[in-house]
Parts: structure tokens; sequence; C-alpha cells
């Protein structure tokens, strides 16, 4: 249990990283081969981590999903407040 959430942690984690690499080069003018690439790993991610937890820690499913959904939202909340704070 404690394993699933902290494997969906770190993925969500990860997965907030990608996406903030991959937002500010696709905004940032012309994208290149690198920002195509970070945006199809993105995609991916959550489903490689939750499908090889399903097939290798099944009781575990739940809270990897919980992990991820909890990492990757709070990452994304302190990122909004602290752009708009500087604001």
């Amino acid at each position: 249990m404690l394993l699933g959430f902290f494997i969906g942690a770190a993925s969500g984690y990860f997965q907030f990283r990608l996406l903030s690499v991959f937002t500010k080069a696709v905004t940032g003018g012309a994208p290149d081969m690198r920002a195509v690439l970070l945006g199809v790993g993105q995609f991916f991610l959550p489903l490689v981590v939750l499908l090889s937890c399903a097939f290798l820690l099944p009781g575990s499913l739940f809270w990897a999903a919980a992990g991820m959904v909890v990492l990757l939202a709070g990452c994304a909340l302190v990122r909004f407040l602290s752009v708009r704070k500087q604001k």
C-alpha cells in the first residue's frame, strides 16, 4: 500500500516536471524535437507506471494512482501560487 503511494508520488512529481519543461518549450517559440519527446514521454508515463503497478502490485494500484494525482495537483497548486505571488 505505502509502496504504491510512493511510486505514484514519484511518478506524479516526474510528470509535473515533464509538463513544466514541455509547456515552457512550447510557449517559448517553435517547439523542437526535445519538446516533442517530452510531450510524448509525459503522455506515456502514467500509462507505464499504472500498468506496471497493476501487474506487479495489484493491491497498490489505487494508492499509486492516488499518489500520482495528489503530487501532480499539489505541485501545480504550489507553482500557481508562487507565480501568482510574484505578480
